[in-house]
């Protein structure tokens, strides 16, 4: 993470994917006319965002989505004395071209720079979220997955269909997997690989079809169901954390009052308690 004082801008680099998110604030000028190689997606959270882009000035205002493609000349600045907050995706152009199944040679083009997508709006945020915090690798690419999901319509992109009898074999071993491995940290291209999935996106659009929720969500609630096994004979939660796979002892709470309503550690000493009845 790289963080500059004054104006506010936060920036994370994945590793594995190369995809960059930022956070900033500007209170006035935020940038001059540039270019980036990547493909930017992202949302205003605050204020009135000002930009010049395909040849005329724009204002982003409160959940409205941008989209600028590689090459394209733009720049920054608040549209209000009380400036602008925003988050953005810098989506390298080889993984979206991967991402998007695209076997050609040419790029897709956006079908604008500003518009109403609540939905992708949504999806950006859970990214840069997910990328941004302590989180699975699964975790990542399946909100990775979701901002390209909804960026599809704006491509001019369908999703691609797999085959329903191979779907199926391929959601019950990645069914078999994660239960097998609930602490492992492994990734979506990864899981694909092992097996035998054309991609990450077939993988996840055959899991949903064959179990109605994401492979990362069954992951989650594996491992929630062994660290309740855990909490109850006495370990404690950092100790859980770290044996069902969580990245650590906050992660884990995270994920546990949100399922269950109380703390590991609440959780934990419920059941060590000497009562013959527990209230949850």
């Amino acid at each position: 993470m790289c963080t500059l004082t004054g104006d506010r801008v936060s920036l994370f680099h994945d590793a594995p994917s190369g995809i960059e998110a930022i956070r900033a604030r500007f209170s006035g000028h935020a940038y001059d006319m540039h270019q980036h190689d990547e493909w930017l997606v992202g949302v205003t959270e605050r204020g009135v965002q000002d930009f010049y882009c395909r040849g005329a000035r724009r204002q982003s205002t409160p959940g409205r989505v941008i989209l600028i493609e590689p090459q394209e000349a733009h720049d920054g600045q608040a549209g209000h004395a009380d400036g602008f907050t925003y988050a953005m995706l810098y989506l390298p152009r080889p993984w979206l071209k991967a991402a998007l199944q695209e076997d050609g040679a040419g790029d897709p083009g956006f079908s604008a720079s500003l518009l109403d997508d609540t939905r992708l709006g949504q999806a950006i945020w859970q990214a840069y979220g997910a990328l941004t915090r302590p989180d699975s690798r699964l975790a990542v690419d399946a909100a990775l997955d979701g901002v390209v999901d909804r960026l599809r319509p704006h491509l001019g992109r369908a999703e691609k269909r797999g085959r329903p009898g191979r779907d199926g074999i391929i959601a019950r071993r990645v069914h078999e997997r994660l239960r097998a491995l609930p602490a492992d940290d492994i990734g979506a291209d990864a899981l694909a690989d092992e097996v035998g999935a054309v991609s990450r996106f077939q993988l996840a659009r055959a899991f949903r079809a064959e179990y109605g929720t994401s492979p990362h969500q069954f992951l989650v609630q594996i491992r929630l169901q062994e660290a309740r096994r855990l909490l109850a004979k006495g370990k404690t939660p950092a100790d859980v954390a770290s044996l069902t796979g969580f990245a650590d002892q906050s992660h884990l709470g995270r994920w546990f009052r949100r399922a269950y309503g109380l703390t590991p550690a609440a959780y934990r000493a419920t059941c060590l308690a000497d009562r013959s009845a527990r209230t949850f």
